[in-house]
């Protein structure tokens, strides 16, 4: 297969990426418009951080009131994962791939362009990053149109589209937890958490996401550690 074709494959098999990216951005649009935050601006959050559940992480400290570093930590922690996308990924690349690529690569990295990119049986950056662009598109032009959308909507109709985000995430994990007792616990106890620091406790949000983030998932990676097995069928 010539470069050429590569980039065409990669471009092909991103378009169903792109179009559920462009609908989920869509509840995350009206969620940053029942915060307050311009379309333009939730626009320019989806092109730069690429992450669903980053950015939901992070408009939540922001329309909050959070500082900084609540900032900062919330969004790392949430992304973490994608830190290991990268360098599995940056392993395949091979040692002709330049620093400035590598960073490009880790960019555009999500759960499902890193499956897509595993799924090649010879990864180039160029075939790399041709899969990103259309589900980039996607995930942006959804999120302004969803904030264009919540800014018409009467205020009382905007908050109830705000659920969506929710919703969304639920119908992500359920599945999921239906097959790994691990990830239900993990939501579970993550839920449980998060509602007991909120009553008895004077943290903000972004704080609860933080300490949430770290008693859960160091608990979790006690008691039900991913042994290598786990991760090779979950790869599949």
């Amino acid at each position: 297969m010539t470069g050429r074709e590569e980039i065409t494959t990669a471009m092909r098999d991103s378009i169903p990426i792109m179009v559920g990216y462009f609908f989920v951005a869509m509840a995350f649009g009206l969620f940053c418009a029942r915060g307050g935050i311009p379309p333009a601006m939730s626009g320019l959050i989806s092109l730069t951080n690429v992450s669903s559940s980053g950015q939901l992480a992070g408009v939540t400290v922001i329309t909050s009131g959070g500082s900084w570093l609540q900032l900062a930590l919330g969004v790392f922690l949430v992304n973490l994962r994608y830190v290991l996308m990268s360098i599995s990924l940056g392993q395949r690349l091979g040692p002709g791939a330049g620093t400035w690529q590598r960073m490009l690569l880790a960019w555009g990295i999500t759960d499902e362009i890193y499956a897509l990119g595993m799924s090649r049986t010879r990864l180039t950056v160029a075939s790399y990053l041709s899969g990103c662009v259309l589900p980039i598109i996607g995930w942006t032009s959804g999120t302004v149109l969803g904030g264009l959308v919540g800014d018409a909507l009467p205020a009382r109709l905007t908050a109830a589209f705000g659920l969506l985000m929710y919703v969304m995430f639920v119908a992500i994990v359920t599945p999921v937890a239906a097959r790994a007792r691990s990830v239900l616990g993990a939501v579970a106890g993550g839920a449980g958490l998060s509602a007991v620091l909120a009553v008895w406790t004077d943290l903000a949000s972004g704080w609860r996401i933080i300490v949430t983030a770290l008693v859960v998932s160091a608990v979790l990676a006690t008691i039900a550690p991913v042994r290598a097995s786990d991760e090779h069928g979950a790869q599949a």
